[in-house]
């Protein structure tokens, strides 16, 4: 079989990412109506629910082609270029409020606000019959995403989780060259992300501070514990503590293991377990570290190790050196396809949206959180040759190596020579039109998107054991159908949150 040849080790993807169309085409049907799905030619009433930061990003996505009806934020700071630009639209600071006075007005909202509240947020919206659109990754714990998916099958809404990489061109080729047989089987697979600019390795609790007058601190913390505010944790910097975010692993880990949960078409994992760490804590992600997941044997597909490298960068001497390629360019350029005919400029992203800003490297770094906001963690600095560091993955096959970058913008064989020469698979998966728009055809009785909750709510699953790995040391034995480790109570008891009273979640 040569490296384009279609073969059985394809596997059939179709279920999942593409639909049967009805005869009279989507949003047509008078069920779908009912259902509470319009027709094409209807916008949607999209209310966002947090409207700084990436969830105004989604916001404004949404709004290039829906009917933004209504904003909900805690923090008006945070929000308040959006509150402006939406000057007209009602606004709240509660989701449960606005729900319950708009409800009528809104077909679908949009979740971008802290990691501990995307589950209690999106199961609310979903029980008065709204789609939703979540920001990665997913939920904070594993017992949260199982409940977002079977939530998404009891009420019977489109879903989507923001990885925006798995709307890209590059994802869609990459699994499609590792279906294909080109680098033949995959036992082994290194993903790695830079260094956040939140926090980590913190040996006490930060500074108390005083609560600003335009921050609903009881509403933020939701369904967390009570605890005093400390400007260490809003706007941004939530992310590095286990109690709100999801450190690296859910910030950045979500986008990079995205084309290795599609292309390898990873189920449960058996086991998970911290392989090195450094900055340990028990408030705050490490400084770095690695972790190992296994998993068994899917279909013709043997069992595979993927190795998580949080922040690594260039210089460390644990950092994956990839076999034979010291002198190579390790990670592909981003929308690397184009010069293979596929794609376009700017791959995934929304129409009439600019490129995605490269990467910076060197000088002082700045984070998410915006001006006044503290920066943590090393500056960037030049990836070096034949060592994985920064945003990407590498899938180690029997006859060959396979790189994808960032968010699975661009993909490449190893080394270059052979990828200058390679001709690209057949197509097998449908192609997106990008992702908000991936999922506002689904809230119109279009196909399934491609991150919706049956796809994304078993890969966040398995993605946030990692998080539970960082807490507890040793071999975690991990049993899916149970939702529960084999070997460790104390795992166990990260598996599901802690609820603050009258917080509880329910179907």
């Amino acid at each position: 079989m040569n490296d384009s040849g279609v073969s059985r080790r394809y596997f059939f993807f179709g279920a999942l990412l593409a639909g049967a169309v009805p005869a009279a085409g989507f949003g047509s049907v008078a069920s779908l109506r009912a259902a509470g799905y319009k027709p094409y030619y209807d916008k949607l009433n999209v209310a966002a629910i947090g409207c700084g930061g990436q969830g105004g990003v989604d916001l404004v996505d949404a709004a290039r082609t829906e009917n933004i009806v209504a904003l909900c934020d805690v923090d008006e700071v945070r929000a308040a270029a959006n509150f402006k630009r939406f000057d007209k639209q009602p606004k709240y600071k509660d989701f449960r409020v606005m729900l319950e006075k708009e409800g009528k007005n809104i077909d679908a909202c949009t979740v971008g606000v802290p990691d501990h509240m995307h589950a209690t947020i999106a199961l609310a919206c979903m029980q008065h019959g709204k789609h939703v659109y979540v920001e990665k990754p997913l939920t904070r714990t594993p017992w949260e995403a199982r409940l977002l998916q079977d939530a998404a099958v009891k009420y019977k809404v489109a879903t989507q989780m923001g990885n925006q990489g798995y709307s890209h061109e590059s994802i869609r080729v990459a699994a499609e060259i590792v279906w294909s047989g080109a680098i033949g089987d995959v036992t082994e697979v290194h993903v790695s992300a830079s260094p956040g600019t939140h926090p980590t390795g913190l040996q006490e609790p930060p500074p108390e501070s005083a609560v600003p007058s335009t921050l609903e601190w009881d509403l933020w913390l939701g369904d967390a514990g009570m605890r005093p505010y400390s400007v260490e944790y809003t706007p941004y910097n939530w992310r590095g503590f286990f109690d709100f975010g999801t450190g690296q692993i859910g910030n950045w880990g979500i986008h990079t293991m995205g084309p290795v949960n599609l292309a390898m078409q990873l189920g449960a994992p058996s086991s998970v377990e911290l392989m090195r760490e450094e900055g340990k804590s028990s408030l705050s992600f490490p400084d770095r570290a690695i972790i190992r997941f296994e998993f068994p044997a899917r279909g013709e597909m043997p069992p595979v190790a993927v190795y998580w490298h949080d922040s690594a960068r260039p210089g460390d001497p644990e950092a994956y050196k990839v076999p034979g390629m010291e002198d190579e360019t390790i990670l592909p350029p981003a929308n690397n396809l184009v010069e293979k005919g596929r794609g376009r400029a700017g791959g995934g992203r929304p129409p009439g949206a600019p490129p995605a800003a490269p990467r910076p490297t060197g000088g002082p770094r700045t984070g998410a959180g915006g001006p006044g906001v503290a920066v943590y963690g090393p500056g960037r600095v030049p990836n070096q040759p034949g060592v994985l560091t920064g945003n990407g993955a590498v899938f180690v096959g029997t006859k060959g190596l396979m790189s994808t970058v960032e968010r699975g913008e661009g993909v490449q064989l190893l080394p270059a020579a052979r990828w200058h020469d390679y001709t690209l698979p057949p197509q097998l998966l449908t192609r997106s039109p990008g992702h908000m728009l991936d999922w506002v055809r689904s809230c119109k009785g279009g196909e399934p998107s491609c991150s919706n909750f049956s796809i994304s709510g078993p890969y966040a699953e398995w993605m946030l054991l990692g998080v539970i790995a960082f807490r507890v040391p040793g071999k975690l034995q991990w049993d899916s159908e149970n939702l529960r480790f084999t070997n460790s109570a104390e795992a166990n008891n990260y598996v599901k949150p802690v609820f603050r009273k009258g917080w509880e979640l329910k179907l």
